[in-house]
């Protein structure tokens, strides 16, 4: 059900349970959670996290991916489309593991994400929302060619998040996708 996608160094792939080690580890760390939920969690919340993930496609036909590094295999985080019940509008959303920012990874499986969806969704625009403090997300939004907008409160289990909403619209992506 869920479509593997590919990057000149990347796949992006389905949930499998084997995944929770490496998502217990990139969920785990207190850095990468920083701009997410504030704070690192547990291998059974990781797993939560992970199947919360999976079960997206089945409930919206779109949802994250496993990204995987082609050159050796290894699980480096989750990339795609999510949209859970309250959001502002369909997102991409990154989240990678500390040993694999600055190499470029976010935005190249983010693009095929936002690619995807453009390609088989129905949307006029796409969102990510990000922590007004999280530069390097911003820095990746920027490159995907989003702009920063509205300020938003973001609840979640109770606990609210302020962040930006950044944005594309369809037709901001076909020209930087030199489409008609």
């Amino acid at each position: 059900m869920i479509p593997h996608l590919e990057t000149e160094r990347l796949l992006m792939r389905g949930w499998r349970d084997s995944d929770l080690d490496a998502f217990a580890a990139i969920y785990g760390d207190p850095e990468v959670m920083r701009y997410l939920s504030g704070e690192a969690l547990a291998r059974n919340d990781s797993w939560r996290n992970m199947s919360s993930a999976a079960g997206h496609w089945m409930l919206r036909g779109y949802g994250l991916w496993v990204v995987e590094r082609k050159s050796d295999g290894a699980v480096i985080g989750r990339v795609g489309l999510i949209r859970p019940e309250g959001w502002p509008g369909l997102e991409v959303g990154w989240t990678l593991g500390q040993p694999y920012w600055g190499n470029g990874y976010a935005t190249e499986s983010a693009r095929a994400a936002m690619n995807y969806a453009f390609l088989t969704q129905s949307v006029d625009r796409l969102i990510s929302l990000i922590d007004p403090r999280n530069k390097a997300s911003q820095a990746v939004a920027e490159r995907l060619g989003e702009a920063q907008g509205a300020e938003y409160e973001l609840i979640i289990a109770g606990s609210s998040y302020i962040c930006d909403i950044w944005s594309i619209t369809r037709e901001e992506w076909r020209q930087r996708a030199h489409l008609p």
